[in-house]
């Protein structure tokens, strides 16, 4: 499948701050790409360069067979754009901002009544910008990279500090646009990644680090496949009877109301649920939950970004 964003060897420096550091990527119709990291990782200053708001340094981004840098109008007519934190005029209404962002991409009134009923927008049409709250500001934002119907979405942030019913609205309209174009969303969010994309990258320093499903990410998980044991009881035995199995790497004790509640770790991320389940039969333990862990992507996250083993 052709890539509709094709990242290559971007580079860009601050004086003497190296920002982003040889990032390499591409990007399909029909996937999301979760870009993420912690603060100050690159994120938003490869957006601007793929968007062509800032000059890379050195490589370059094709998007929709244009390059960002040789060809930049060709290739931002592909391009809807929301940086982080909305930004617009704050004495337009929403009504005029998304007119005057029209008549520059040549869309009609239809685009704008249509991005206006996605984003929801119809209540604070006639507001000033300036006073409307932050969830609304955002959909402003994305109404307008929205207008020109573009096969190319990058969204920086675009749902930091919105409400949990704001966030799910505004990821229901993204899993809805999905199918039929290729979106980019930064974020330090690990819950939207989970929400909404196909696949996320973890940035670092300038640098990628990993790249794959959220599923693949989660599998380098120590909690992959580990179990969640909670007994009604508390059994003493029960650790160094679960560190004798096989393919049990550590067990942890819990908190718990009452009973005993136990992580049991995997060795190697493998599969251990047979060994736990036959053993507590065995045994006869009193089982009030048994859980298989599919791997916390909180725990990638950190042990990447910090270059510490979590």
């Amino acid at each position: 499948m052709d890539a509709m964003i094709d990242v290559r060897h971007v580079r860009r420096e601050f004086g003497s701050i190296l920002a982003v550091d040889d990032v390499s990527f591409s990007v399909e119709r029909g996937t999301v790409l979760g870009f993420l990291g912690p603060n100050g990782a690159g994120k938003s200053t490869t957006m601007k360069m793929i968007t062509g708001f800032l000059t890379p340094t050195s490589g370059t981004a094709i998007v929709c067979g244009s390059d960002i840098v040789a060809d930049a109008i060709a290739a931002k007519r592909h391009i809807g754009y929301l940086p982080e934190g909305a930004p617009s005029y704050p004495d337009m209404t929403p009504a005029s901002f998304l007119r005057f962002i029209a008549e520059i991409r040549g869309a009609s009134r239809a685009a704008i009544d249509l991005a206006v009923e996605r984003t929801s927008l119809q209540s604070v049409l006639a507001q000033p910008i300036e006073t409307l709250s932050k969830g609304f500001k955002c959909r402003v934002g994305l109404a307008q990279a929205l207008l020109h119907d573009p096969d190319v979405l990058v969204l920086d942030e675009p749902t930091d500090g919105l409400d949990p019913n704001q966030k799910h609205e505004i990821r229901t309209l993204i899993n809805a646009l999905a199918p039929r174009k290729a979106i980019i969303i930064s974020t330090h969010l690990l819950e939207e990644v989970q929400a909404v994309c196909t696949r996320a990258i973890i940035i670092a320093s300038g640098r990628i680090f990993a790249d794959g499903t959220p599923s693949e990410l989660e599998a380098r998980s120590r909690h992959h496949n580990a179990i969640r044991l909670a007994l009604d009881e508390t059994r003493p035995d029960a650790h160094a009877a679960l560190m004798r199995l096989p393919g049990v790497a550590e067990v942890e004790l819990l908190a718990a109301d009452e009973g005993m509640a136990l992580m049991i770790f995997a060795r190697n991320g493998r599969s251990i649920v047979a060994e736990v389940t036959d053993l507590v039969r065995t045994a006869g333990w009193p089982v009030r939950e048994l859980r298989i862990e599919r791997g916390r992507l909180d725990d990638v996250f950190r042990s990447i970004t910090t270059g510490k083993a979590v």
